[in-house]
């Protein structure tokens, strides 16, 4: 594959600097256009010839405006980004709509790197290559324009510039160690950078290959591939602005039968527990979890705990519960509503993403990622492509929370509407309370049916087995609160173990 372009291409400094100025000219007027625009651009800026990546940003830098570029030189992970899953460092730094993002290095490279380096084996590789697909996919999916180029450098070209640079010192501070260490494994290095191109080489994320041997040709070359897919995405018709709750979709059509059986429809909503019981295994529990949490804090081992349920279904009581037994430091409680302006500027998971909890950390979600294919495909404010595109973004997630060593566990709290309707009025003559009913709850007491068919979809579609559901039976709170400490417990209690 590489081969294939040492071919020697080059361009005079003089051909270089006489289309220099219309080029400039060209790309500063994009980029003034971008900032209208409701797409990100992201241009990842990686290969074997590290010295050629570093000159081009510098040259990107002198032909565009440097203040609309927001650049991620991203090299060791730090202390934080290895606390986190490691896609967390790529989605806490993307740029949003309206803006350019350029990653110098990023995801591509660091997958070749921990390659060569036996920090992954070929099983490792491919997992990280797939999860490299899905990160792009959802990009684009999101509507980013996403450029890739790999510069590349033929061995013997790079063998060259070394031996010069030891031999003056005016240019050897411009190598280091990382520059004799690609030329040492450089045969092993291209053939998994050869795999990494070839397998995330897709319709949407094509890559593309710049011989690096010409620095004139490197600059004209990449500035033109640039300025041609910015201008082509900004005169193409990009896709509506994104519905909101102020101006939301038709709802898509639901297929559904109230004589269809649901996997809701299995949840034995005859649970119950007694007070006294309730007292002592809370009391237990909640014991049981301080010190579960605590260990978990020293160990390093993080947890991302996820409800959703029924409106009234008594999330925030569990959450409570939960929260009374476990150190203020240990947790963050993220009470998840509707988008705001900043959010609804990068792709939806951007803002779980960037709240995912350090090592030894608990996050909490009162309402979620899935709100995705629940609130936003019955109520319109997603189109049918995201929503149903959802399920394999959150898949994805999921598995690298999972791949990471964090404790993920999702509680769906079941209720049946009568039940619901009953709270409701409750809420209604209770003081303290009346915050919490509001006319759209009724309104989506309308809608219960289309809810259970979207609860029945998500479920099936995302409960694996390193994230499976876990469907509380809520009728009796008191129930309900112990179920999910002890489903709690008992994971935290494996996850240490292991």
């Amino acid at each position: 594959m590489f081969e294939a372009i040492e071919v020697g291409r080059k361009i005079s400094k003089s051909a270089y600097q006489a289309q220099l100025p219309d080029l400039r000219v060209a790309l500063v007027n994009a980029q003034y256009d971008l900032r209208q625009a409701d797409f990100p651009v992201i241009i990842v800026l990686t290969g074997d010839d590290r010295i050629g990546c570093n000159a081009l940003l510098h040259t990107l830098h002198e032909v565009m405006d440097a203040r609309y570029m927001r650049t991620q030189a991203l090299g060791r992970p730090t202390d934080e980004e290895r606390e986190r899953p490691r896609f967390w460092r790529y989605w806490s730094t993307l740029p949003r709509r309206g803006e350019m993002g350029v990653f110098l290095d990023g995801w591509p490279q660091r997958a070749v790197s921990d390659r060569v380096g036996k920090r992954i084996d070929d099983i490792g590789l491919e997992r990280r290559i797939e999860h490299i697909r899905s990160f792009e996919q959802d990009l684009v999916a999101d509507g980013a324009l996403l450029i890739k180029f790999w510069l590349h450098l033929p061995k013997k070209i790079l063998k060259k510039r070394l031996k010069a640079a030891k031999k003056n010192p005016d240019k050897a501070w411009q190598f280091s160690e990382t520059d004799w260490k690609i030329y040492e494994h450089y045969d092993a290095a291209m053939q998994m950078a050869e795999q990494v191109v070839r397998e995330t080489n897709t319709g949407e994320a094509p890559w593309h290959l710049i011989e690096s041997t010409n620095a004139a040709y490197r600059a004209l070359t990449v500035s033109k591939i640039i300025l041609e897919a910015l201008t082509g995405s900004l005169s193409a018709k990009r896709p509506a602005p994104k519905p909101t709750r102020q101006s939301k979709r038709k709802p898509e059509p639901l297929v559904t039968s109230e004589a269809q059986p649901t996997i809701l429809s299995t949840v034995d909503l005859t649970q119950t527990l007694e007070y006294d019981s309730y007292r002592q295994k809370l009391d237990t529990y909640q014991a049981r979890l301080y010190r579960l949490t605590s260990k978990a804090r020293e160990r390093g081992l993080s947890s991302v705990w996820v409800f959703e349920g029924w409106d009234a279904a008594g999330k925030g009581g569990v959450i409570r519960r939960l929260t009374a037994a476990m150190d203020p430091e240990n947790y963050h409680l993220f009470p998840i509503a509707a988008p705001t302006e900043e959010e609804q500027a990068y792709p939806y998971l951007w803002r779980f993403w960037r709240r995912l909890p350090r090592a030894g950390k608990v996050a909490i979600f009162d309402r979620s990622w899935y709100g995705r294919v629940l609130v936003e495909r019955v109520e319109g404010f997603a189109r049918q492509s995201e929503w149903q595109r959802a399920y394999y973004e959150i898949n994805d997630f999921e598995e690298q929370l999972y791949e990471h060593g964090i404790v993920l566990l999702k509680f769906w709290l079941h209720l049946d509407p009568d039940e619901q309707l009953r709270r409701f009025q409750a809420r209604e003559t209770t003081p303290y309370k009346k915050y919490k009913i509001t006319e759209e709850d009724y309104r989506n007491r309308d809608q219960w049916l289309a809810y259970e068919h979207a609860v029945h979809d998500m479920v099936a579609q995302t409960s694996t087995a390193c994230a499976p559901w876990h469907l509380v039976a809520s009728q009796n709170k008191r129930w309900a609160r112990v179920e999910v400490l002890k489903t709690i417990c008992r994971s935290l209690k494996t996850a240490l173990k292991g």
